[in-house]
């Protein structure tokens, strides 16, 4: 599985610039969470996606507690779509996801009794 869009992101828009994206289960457009998230970036291209970016270790903090979802920039209100235009400085209309939250990788799974000898 993918780490995310993190390194490859077409962009990022700062956590406090984002502010029109929360509450998300508030916005009027179409919010993927979980797994349905999961799937929809797994199947984006990372120049295609927005990633919402930590400005602090609070903010950092907040994000990755957040559910990952995964916003179609295309389901965006135009108001949205120009508040978050507006805050990355360019078009929307080139991005196909907005991207918050951890994104969920594989990690191994360790015994506790490979701890015990330690």
């Amino acid at each position: 599985m993918l780490k995310g869009h993190f390194e490859s992101a077409g962009a990022s828009i700062e956590y406090g610039a984002a502010d029109c994206l929360f509450p998300v289960d508030e916005l009027d457009a179409i919010v993927l969470q979980h797994r349905d998230a999961q799937i929809a970036l797994d199947n984006a291209d990372g120049s295609d996606v927005v990633v919402v970016a930590p400005t602090s270790l609070a903010t950092s903090y907040a994000l990755t507690q957040h559910t990952l979802t995964a916003i179609p920039v295309e389901s965006l209100s135009t108001a949205v779509r120009t508040q978050v235009a507006d805050a990355l400085a360019t078009s929307v209309d080139g991005f196909e996801l907005i991207q918050i939250g951890k994104w969920n990788t594989d990690s191994q799974n360790h015994s506790l009794a490979e701890f015990k000898s330690a």
